[in-house]
């Protein structure tokens, strides 16, 4: 008997490819994969690697490559039985029993799915066909465009429809009404459409089967603008995410995910490119929930809409949510101006400006804080005392005992804050602060420098040099001429720095000026003075020293260059093991290891 495609995948969902081979293999992180010594072969040099984004291992030396199953087959010579068993086990599943019960309720989901497939398929027909212009011209003034459509499968359940009888062609009542589409109207004693002239968003299980339904209503007679599938022996609202299976396969990208109320705001953040964004189909945000998304993701961002009742319901989330951290996982949240939600502020201000905002989102531990303090009266003890006990409750819940303690004395720190006699203490040791901000400092700019990758970083230091430094390498304009820079702008603002070199109006400056460039290179200009790392060790040295550092730099940068080399040929082996890719793998790793 084979066992559900759902249930096999569900177990690699929750289990990484790293985790299942970490336990017998001694493995080290080397850029998005893992790396270590076969144990396919007996070798010296490491050639075995793990990714976890795609889900598979790979091993040059031996050819061996598959999935977590495969390799407990391969490795322990279990039967593939064995290795499902253990590792559905590991993930916290119930073992597949292969009972009755379980073949039944299989060919019921077959069915349910089906149904749901079909009924999809039906309603996209109906919207793409442009039968209907009034349904396409709400979506284009909601900005959608034919491509999300296509892309999410998005249709139109028309107020009469004939889907009912094509669904009888294969189904039986009892099925199709099992699936939630249809009810039973006891008035007409017939089966009625409850998505009728609503437009359908499609709701997706993690491996991308339909198993439920969302709709818009256009008329505003019907009773609810949105309404969704019921729950059904498939579908549980509070255990799931709109889009998490196509959000899923970002997350080797980034660690942040946005979680928006509705389809509209996912399908318009995802036509400016914004691909980790889940909504949470109209319930309040469960546990279950929370955990799914930090199977994938480390940094939720909670979006909401900056009104009075959007805050509230921010504010009733981050009470549910809090008891539930954890150490390693963190949840944000974003307010939104006032009457605008993210699909309208994306539209109409541009995906830059809806990057600028994310900035400013709040720590969930600061947005508690936040939101309790505004209603205290700061003069009253009987308000500061209800506002102790609040916060002392809420942290008191958290599940996790260590960091309910550390969020507890975060927390105390600041009511202290709000005493006299520290206002006083406060006061008086001025001194002891002013020693503590540059530490603060410090902290601010490694945040502000995590956001940049390693080679911009090394590209930034270079740079920083030769702005500080002109008449060093005016005289060496060759060294700086024959950089490549991996970013546009940062190339162009270089043969910039080049012609500035080489000016006689600028020739006797020894430090270059930013009001000296046009524009649009002074904002990156301030970037690299911010963040170049080298500014911290690059004063008093000779010029000697000056160019050794600029030499070891653009070493550093051809290293990296180097390893993202590899690691693209690592990706093309591992589809396709041919004997000159390999070979040429081989001699870059060569070329890194004498580096």
């Amino acid at each position: 008997m084979k066992y559900p495609k759902e249930y096999l995948e569900e177990i690699k969902t929750r289990i990484k490819v790293s985790q299942v081979v970490g336990k017998s293999v001694k493995l080290k992180k080397r850029g998005k994969e893992f790396i270590g010594l076969s144990p396919f072969s007996n070798e010296k040099t490491p050639s075995f690697t793990v990714n976890d984004e795609k889900g598979f291992y790979h091993c040059f030396s031996s050819a061996e490559h598959g999935n977590i199953f495969d390799f407990l087959m391969k490795t322990k010579n279990y039967k593939f039985g064995e290795a499902v068993r253990e590792l559905a086990s590991d993930a916290g599943m119930q073992p597949y029993r292969f009972t009755v019960q379980d073949e039944e309720k299989q060919k019921r989901w077959k069915i349910y799915n089906s149904i749901l497939e079909k009924y999809t398929n039906l309603c996209h027909t109906e919207l793409v066909s442009e039968k209907y212009p009034e349904v396409l011209e709400y979506l284009n003034k909601r900005k959608l465009t034919k491509k999300e459509i296509n892309f999410f499968k998005i249709g139109y359940a028309p107020n009469t429809n004939s889907f009912y009888e094509e669904l009888k062609k294969e189904f039986d009542e009892k099925q199709i009404s099992f699936s939630g589409i249809y009810y039973f109207d006891e008035n007409k004693k017939k089966s009625v459409d409850r998505f009728r002239d609503r437009i359908i968003f499609p709701v997706k299980s993690l491996n991308g089967s339909v198993f439920a339904l969302g709709g818009r209503a256009l008329s505003k007679k019907n009773f609810a603008k949105y309404i969704n599938s019921p729950e059904t022996e498939f579908y549980k609202k509070g255990n799931n995410l709109y889009n998490i299976n196509f959000a899923k396969e970002s997350r080797g990208k980034n660690e942040d995910v946005f979680i928006v109320e509705g389809y509209m705001d996912v399908v318009n953040l995802h036509k400016f490119g914004i691909k980790n964004v889940v909504a949470n189909l109209g319930t309040a945000m469960t546990e279950r929930q929370i955990d799914l998304i930090w199977r994938f993701f480390k940094n939720p961002i909670i979006c909401l809409d900056g009104d009075v009742s959007g805050q509230k319901a921010a504010l009733r989330a981050a009470e549910r949510i809090f008891p539930l951290m954890k150490p390693d996982y963190n949840i944000y949240f974003l307010t939104l101006p006032e009457n605008l939600d993210p699909d309208s502020y994306i539209n109409q201000k541009g995906k830059e400006a809806f990057v600028k905002l994310t900035k400013s989102k709040v720590e969930i531990q600061n947005f508690v804080w936040s939101s309790y303090y505004k209603d205290v009266d700061k003069s009253n003890p009987h308000s500061l005392t209800l506002f102790e006990k609040k916060i002392k409750a809420l942290c008191k819940e958290v599940k996790d005992v260590t960091l309910g303690k550390y969020f507890l004395e975060n927390f105390m720190n600041k009511i202290n804050e709000l005493t006299p006699v520290t206002n006083f203490r406060r006061n008086n040791i001025s001194k002891f602060k002013k020693m503590i901000n540059p530490l603060q400092k410090t902290k601010d700019v490694y945040k502000q420098r995590n956001k940049f990758k390693e080679i911009e970083l090394k590209e930034f230091s270079i740079l920083f040099l030769v702005i500080n430094n002109l008449d060093i390498f005016r005289k060496k304009i060759e060294l700086i001429s024959e950089i490549t820079f991996s970013n546009n702008t940062i190339d162009e603002l270089k043969k910039k720095l080049i012609d500035y070199l080489l000016s006689e109006k600028f020739f006797d400056r020894k430090k270059m000026k930013v009001e000296d460039f046009e524009e649009k290179f002074k904002d990156t200009i301030n970037v690299i003075i911010e963040n170049a790392p080298i500014k911290t060790i690059y004063k008093n040295k000779n010029e000697a020293e000056i160019i050794l550092m600029f030499n070891e730099i653009t070493n550093e940068i051809k290293k990296i260059e180097l390893r993202e080399r590899i690691e693209a040929l690592e990706d093309k082996v591992s589809i396709n093991l041919d004997e000159s890719l390999y070979s040429e793998l081989l001699s870059l790793r060569s070329q890194l290891k004498e580096g």
